[in-house]
């Protein structure tokens, strides 16, 4: 055994490398699973136990001798390799920058909160998995309201009760409710967020996107500024010819309900295909805070009043944009997004 370490000692010390392939050679002759050290170490088994002490250092002495030969040459020959690089046409033009840009709907949401931050409201966010007490119950829903079956709503658990059932939020009412529960009137925030639906995926609906809300609860808050409200964003995202229309609806948690229409921005109102050649396009839902909601919130209804709006971001960007599309949004296809630069 102690010959076999000799003669291999020898081997190891007369290798001459000078290139990486030589390297790689001597790798898999010494270093490797078959190679030859590996193949005395194996050897190192049938040893005598009163030689095993003898054999195994020099053995040992052997492995480190071929490691530091061969890591050195590999450290030498790199440093060669990198010095070696071609250096680059320092003549050649130089690659433009190519800037990206915001993603569309990233633009209309950043709009909408510069237009509600100059009327006073603060942003406000909430949790995307939410009980149903904070999504439905607070809110005026009825226990068998369509909205709680699951052709509309994805719920993730089941509690105790219904009001603990665990759902994604299918509006961002829920950060509202949470809102009025720790803060005292008077408050004003917009709420910015993903929702999500259990909707057919189609040009026109999907499974998720993105709403705000806003809400504004103080002493004699009344239907008139809601409608200036609603009438100041208008004319500020889409020019200040738009005019804006109510027309009378139903949601749970106002009373009374409107859905707001703007003038179409793009034939005027004489008609077109955006407005579906009836002059106007629908952006909103809105209304006056019920009492129940405010009372659910521990606020006093008898003293405060409030209002409350919603509308998606994606629909606006819609309008904004003339994209026929909803799932544009969010094919990430660089050829849609690297149009928009700024709205």
């Amino acid at each position: 055994m102690i010959e076999k370490i000799e003669q291999l000692n020898s081997e190891v010390e007369s290798a001459v490398i000078t290139g990486i392939e030589q390297l790689e050679n001597f790798r898999l002759k010494f270093l490797s699973k078959k190679g030859a050290l590996n193949d005395l170490f194996e050897a190192f088994k049938d040893v005598p136990k009163e030689s095993k002490r003898e054999v195994g250092q020099r053995l040992n002495v052997l492995k480190a001798k071929i490691e530091e030969l061969y890591f050195s040459h590999e450290e030498a020959l790199t440093s060669i390799n990198i010095k070696n690089q071609d250096i680059p046409d320092i003549t050649l033009p130089e690659i433009p920058d190519q800037a990206g840009s915001l993603h569309p709907l990233t633009l209309v949401r950043n709009r909408i909160t510069e237009i509600f931050a100059r009327m006073g409201f603060s942003s406000s966010e909430g949790p995307e998995i939410e009980s149903d007490w904070y999504n439905f119950s607070a809110l005026n829903f009825a226990e068998n309201h369509p909205a709680r079956e699951m052709q509309d709503t994805f719920f993730v658990s089941k509690g105790k009760s219904q009001k603990e059932d665990m759902l994604l939020r299918t509006h961002t009412s829920n950060v509202q409710i949470r809102l009025m529960e720790i803060t005292k009137p008077p408050l004003r925030s917009i709420m910015i967020g993903r929702v999500f639906r259990n909707e057919a995926i189609s040009a026109r609906a999907h499974c998720q996107f993105h709403q705000v809300e806003g809400l504004y609860v103080d002493k004699n808050v009344s239907f008139k500024d809601l409608k200036d409200t609603l009438l100041y964003f208008s004319r500020e995202m889409f020019g200040n010819d738009t005019r804006i229309r109510l027309r009378p609806s139903y949601f749970p948690f106002t009373e009374p309900s409107a859905e707001i229409d703007i003038s179409c921005f793009i034939c005027k109102g004489d008609g077109c295909n955006i407005c579906k050649h009836s002059g106007w396009v629908e952006i909103a839902g809105s209304g006056m805070v019920d009492p129940d909601v405010l009372e659910n919130c521990g606020i006093d209804s008898n003293e405060y009043t409030g209002f409350a709006f919603g509308m998606g971001i994606e629909r606006i960007a819609m309008l904004k944009y003339d994209v026929k599309d909803i799932r544009l949004f969010f094919d990430n296809d660089v050829r849609f997004l690297k149009q928009f630069k700024g709205i």
